[in-house]
C-alpha cells in the first residue's frame, strides 16, 4: 500500500496525458480537463454528453485527455493536470489512506460493473470459468479494479488461475496478440473488433460474472468542487441526460453520434460494442454512488490484499448533488 501512494505521489509530478480532444480551449473558465483512464464505448455517455450538445447547454467544454490507467489518471488530479479523474474509485481510496490535505472526492459514478470481455485464443461456445484453471491471463495492473474485479470472480467460482500483472493496461491487447497468456481481458471496441478481426473470440463477461461495483467514477479534489459548484451540477447534469438518452435509443442511432469519438472505428462496430454494454447493465442512472456498493468495492480489494484499511463513504463520497440531478432529469 505505500508503495501504491508514493507511487501515485511520485507519478504526480512526472505524469504527461496524451489529449484525446472532444473540445479544446486552454483558458476559457467554462472549460473542464479530464484524464480518463482510458478511452471506451463503456464510457459512451459521457462522449454523447458532448456530441448531442449536453455540455454545451450548461455552458461548459470538455478538454480530455487519456491516462492509461487509474494511477496514472489519479496523478493527474494530485498535480493539478486535471480538474476531474475519470477512474476506478480504488484509487482516491489509497490516497485517503495515505492522508492528503485536499482529498480526492468522488462525485458521480456511471458505470455499476466490470466492462471488460474476456477473450480466448479460440472459439468456446461452451465456455465454463472453471476452463480457466491453471491458465494464465492478462486482467490488468495490480491493485487496479479490473484485476481485482476478475481476481475476486476467479475466487468465487473456486478456481485457480494465473494474472499477469506485468503488462501495462493500454499494452494488453498488443501483449496477448504477441502470445502473452492464454487470455486476456479487453473493453469495447476493442474486443469485438479483435474477434472480428479473427485474432481471437470473447468468451465471456466479466461484469455478468462479477456483479455491481462502483467500476469508474468522476473525482477532483475538495477544493476543485467547493470552487465551482456550478460546473460539478452541470457536469452531472449533462452526463445524466446522455445516460437517460443511451438506455432510451436504439444502438444504431448512438453509434452514429460516436463516430468522431472512435477513429477508425466503424458504426456497426459501435453498435456491436453499445448492445454488448446495454446486455450487461452497464450504466447507471443515478450518479449517486450507493454505500452498499462501495462497501463491497473495499470487500474486493480487502480479499485481493490491497487494503491497509476500510475508508468510511463519507470520507471520499460526495452525493447529494447528483442524487439531485437524477430527479431533476428524471422528473422524480
Amino acid at each position: 500500500m505505500k508503495n501504491k501512494i508514493i507511487c501515485l505521489f511520485a507519478a504526480a509530478v512526472l505524469s504527461t496525458a496524451m489529449p484525446l480532444a472532444l473540445g479544446s480551449c486552454a483558458t476559457d473558465n467554462g472549460v473542464i480537463r479530464i484524464n480518463e483512464v482510458t478511452h471506451s464505448v463503456f464510457y459512451a455517455p459521457m462522449y454523447l454528453a458532448d456530441g448531442l450538445g449536453y455540455f454545451e447547454e450548461e455552458g461548459i467544454e470538455i478538454e480530455l485527455t487519456n491516462g492509461g490507467g487509474a494511477d496514472a489518471t489519479m496523478a493527474a488530479v494530485l498535480s493539478g493536470g486535471a480538474d476531474i479523474g475519470f477512474c476506478g474509485p480504488e484509487a482516491a481510496i489509497y490516497v485517503a489512506i495515505g492522508g492528503s490535505n485536499d482529498q480526492p472526492m468522488v462525485f458521480g459514478q456511471l458505470t455499476k460493473r466490470d466492462g471488460s470481455f474476456l477473450v480466448g485464443r479460440t472459439e468456446e461456445p461452451d465456455f465454463e470459468w472453471s476452463d480457466l484453471e491453471g491458465k494464465e491471463i492478462l486482467a490488468g495492473r495490480k491493485g487496479g479494479v479490473p484485476a481485482m474485479t476478475f481476481e475476486y470472480a476467479l475466487k468465487e467460482q473456486g478456481v485457480n488461475a494465473t494474472l499477469n500483472y506485468d503488462v501495462a493496461f493500454n499494452m494488453m491487447t498488443a501483449a496477448f496478440e504477441s502470445g502473452v497468456a492464454d487470455y486476456c481481458t479487453m473493453f469495447e471496441p476493442g474486443a469485438s473488433e479483435y474477434q472480428a478481426q479473427g485474432k481471437g473470440y470473447i468468451v465471456a463477461s466479466v461484469g455478468q460474472e462479477s456483479g455491481e461495483v462502483p467500476y469508474t467514477c468522476f473525482m477532483a479534489k475538495r477544493s476543485y468542487i467547493d470552487a465551482n459548484p456550478d460546473k460539478i451540477e452541470g457536469f452531472l447534469r449533462a452526463v445524466t441526460k446522455a445516460i437517460k438518452y443511451v438506455n432510451e435509443t436504439p444502438s444504431s442511432t448512438v453509434a452514429q453520434q460516436l463516430v468522431p469519438y472512435f477513429d477508425g472505428t466503424s458504426v456497426s462496430s459501435l453498435e456491436v460494442s453499445l448492445d454488448s454494454y446495454k446486455a450487461i447493465d452497464a450504466w447507471v442512472t443515478d450518479m449517486a454512488m450507493e454505500e452498499g456498493a462501495f462497501n463491497r468495492l473495499q470487500d474486493i480489494i480487502e480479499s485481493a490484499g490491497e487494503l491497509e484499511r476500510r475508508v468510511e463513504f463519507g470520507e471520499m463520497v460526495l452525493t447529494d448533488v447528483a442524487h439531485a440531478v437524477y430527479e431533476q432529469v428524471y422528473g422524480k
